[in-house]
């Protein structure tokens, strides 16, 4: 029996390098909502539409291994504090759901 199946869980856990000025960038792992490709290519576009970046992450991410708690302040305050985060998320969320990082 193939361990692939067609049924998609709907969340993956997946460790993001967040980018640290003047240190190093440490691996977090976040746990990301899982889009379909017409799901993804929508929220894609969304993304034209010049979004505070705290709102495009609050639409990806359902949880994370901060001791913070996740919420939407804690949300806000990761982007505000480390300007490099959001786009570090958005490339890795990305990524590993058109699998960009896995190899031939």
């Amino acid at each position: 029996m193939a361990k692939f199946k067609l049924a998609v869980a709907p969340t993956f856990k997946a460790k993001v390098a967040i980018p640290v000025p003047g240190g190093e960038s440490p691996e977090v792992e976040f746990e990301f909502k899982h889009r379909t490709v017409a799901q993804l290519d929508e929220w894609s576009k969304s993304l034209k539409k010049g979004r505070k970046n705290e709102e495009v992450v609050s639409e990806i991410l359902v949880g994370w291994e901060l001791d913070d708690e996740f919420s939407e302040e804690n949300i806000a305050l990761l982007c505000q504090n480390y300007a490099g985060a959001a786009t570090a998320l958005m490339i890795a969320y990305q990524q590993e759901l058109i699998g960009a990082r896995r190899g031939n």
